[in-house]
């Protein structure tokens, strides 16, 4: 179980957690995405899923199957532009039963879309089950930076292992004169991986073709490792899944039942 965090909104987190999901199932794994996003949950939107999840008869939900991946969000349940107004214990209620009752079968990996910041998900989310690592998206920008530095706090607070550190919009690479442009900085999150001793596990460009996938529910990594834009993703995966082989982020069984 694989925690996807930031500390802060607009740092391309969920963009992250999706195409890392959908590269991990093509480099052979099976992979469960759970949108925990409650406020924002724009992966089906990522994903082009509309399809509502099955209630079966022992009381248990029947994840969608999108993009090879098994997938459960609140925005499939609650579709629409209607707001969701809650306060703790209902967040802590639905992440429950997102753990519990979902139907999730055997998976090699279950990536879990967070919310930014370090709130009720975040916590609700720690105590209910043993997570094997979390990865924090950042962007080069000393906003960002300054907010993942909380995130990775609290992680450490709760003792969940950081898998490392994600540079999201790290660079532009002109198409004209082939150099790289630094909008936002760059390297600054790995500088702060450094300081902060967690590992670092890769910069992803700014490219048009991840933002159009994200938009079109076709997103980049699904064309393939060798496609323009999805390389640097594919490179965030193999680095997760070697943290994850060495032990480095082993854990205890978890303490709920993933049906």
């Amino acid at each position: 179980m694989v925690a996807v965090a930031s500390g802060k909104g607009g740092v391309g987190k969920t963009t992250v957690a999706v195409n890392l999901a959908i590269a991990l199932q093509k480099l052979g794994s099976k992979v469960g995405l759970l949108d925990a996003d409650v406020y924002g949950p724009n992966v089906p939107l990522m994903l082009g899923a509309y399809e509502q999840p099955r209630a079966m008869e022992d009381q248990t939900i029947l994840p969608i199957e999108s993009q090879g991946l098994k997938l459960i969000s609140m925005g499939l349940l609650s579709p629409g532009d209607k707001p969701l107004i809650w306060r703790g214990p209902m967040l802590h209620s639905v992440i429950q039963q997102f753990l519990r009752s979902v139907r999730w079968g055997e998976l090699d990996y279950l990536i879990v879309d967070l919310p930014p910041g370090t709130g009720d998900v975040q916590l609700t989310l720690i105590q209910s089950a043993a997570i094997s690592g979390a990865i924090l998206v950042t962007t080069p920008s000393a906003v960002a930076l300054a907010d993942v530095r909380k995130a990775v706090e609290m992680f450490r607070q709760v003792n969940v292992e950081i898998l490392g550190v994600v540079e999201n919009m790290s660079f532009f690479a002109c198409p004209h004169c082939q150099g790289m442009i630094d909008v936002f900085g760059h390297d600054e999150g790995e500088r702060m991986a450094k300081t902060f001793g967690v590992p670092f596990l890769g910069a992803i460009e700014i490219d048009p073709r991840i933002r159009i996938g994200g938009d079109t529910g076709k997103p980049i990594s699904a064309l393939g490792p060798e496609e323009p834009g999805a390389k640097s993703i594919y490179a965030v995966a193999r680095n997760v899944i070697a943290r994850l082989a060495g032990g480095a982020a082993a854990a205890a069984a978890p303490s709920v039942e993933i049906l």
